[in-house]
């Protein structure tokens, strides 16, 4: 593969390793002490990779200011549609990042717990019961998978468990994806969208799976 050409063999296959990863999980993060040496890889080799990933129909985007790499594909193919309560709860943790993010340091992680999302949620006005624990339970292992988050407690039933946001949720949430989302969150909680699904053409993507 001339793209290649020039790389030790345990180089390319760390490429190929980790342009597989991002193909699966859209996101790498710096903050994330598993990804934080693939990242930096990324950005030792941005031209190769972002040559590769232009022949599938990708770009490759890097923030170096939150510290993340992000797949990206303009014709919206292969992307992750979400419910409407995924989204909901993607939308809350945007919303509780930048809020805690405001009472950080920089360098700061931003964590927050499972309560936290209850309470947001509950004061949105969708519904008057809080989000059950089997839609919350898979929504964040979800969000885990794309590198959004990690878990830090494993029970997920209880209010205190927490889970650490990574700076990806800038760049999955940008400010007018925010502002769409609380257009979608009023014509729900007018009652004029009472399928807990969106349908194809108007569910909210995520990323490349």
């Amino acid at each position: 593969m001339d793209l290649l050409e020039g790389m030790l063999q345990r180089e390319k296959e760390e490429f190929k390793r980790i342009g597989n990863r991002l193909l699966s999980c859209c996101f790498l993060c710096k903050g994330n002490i598993t990804n934080k040496s693939d990242y930096y890889f990324v950005l030792r080799h941005r031209e190769k990779y972002q040559e590769f990933l232009g022949v599938l129909g990708y770009r490759l985007e890097i923030n170096e200011e939150y510290g993340v790499v992000q797949l990206v594909n303009p014709q919206n193919y292969n992307r992750q549609n979400l419910k409407l309560f995924e989204s909901v709860i993607l939308l809350i943790l945007r919303i509780l990042y930048d809020e805690k993010k405001r009472e950080l340091s920089v360098s700061d992680e931003v964590i927050v717990n499972l309560g936290d999302i209850q309470d947001k949620f509950l004061s949105l006005g969708i519904r008057e019961k809080m989000i059950d624990k089997m839609t919350m339970r898979n929504t964040l292992n979800l969000f885990r998978r794309f590198q959004l988050i990690e878990l830090l407690d494993k029970d997920l039933g209880n209010e205190e468990s927490r889970l650490l946001l990574y700076d990806s949720i800038l760049m999955a949430v940008r400010v007018e994806d925010i502002k769409q989302t609380y257009e979608k969150l009023e014509i729900y909680r007018k009652g004029k969208q009472a399928d807990e699904e969106t349908d194809e053409n108007e569910a909210d993507k995520l990323a490349p799976v």
